[in-house]
């Protein structure tokens, strides 16, 4: 029988209080580890899927996870996984990461 990952949300929220109850209970890296835990999983989701985009929020903050979302992003692109990212045009706390060609 073959498996069949679940279907991501077309924009994941990175933010860890959007996707964990007990958010409070975490260390900062610890938190930054579970964000991007997520991206990953939504990321691998969405390319199984082959969906054309997805956007991820990382927000402003200290730009922390946004620097480490996209140190993330840049393996998937040169690994060939993904065609590219770019910040949004409408809110550049949201990357959009094209998926296919």
């Amino acid at each position: 029988m073959a498996r069949e990952l679940p279907r991501p949300a077309k924009v994941v929220d990175l933010h860890p209080q959007a996707f964990l109850n007990d958010w409070e209970d975490y260390s900062a890296d610890e938190l930054l580890v579970e964000s991007l835990d997520l991206l990953r999983t939504s990321l691998d989701q969405a390319i199984y899927w082959e969906y054309p985009e997805i956007k991820f929020i990382h927000g402003k903050g200290k730009g922390i996870l946004r620097k480490e979302v996209y140190n993330e992003l840049a393996t998937y692109r040169s690994s060939g996984a993904i065609s590219r990212y770019y910040p949004s045009y409408q809110n550049e706390d949201i990357v959009v990461v094209v998926i296919g060609i």
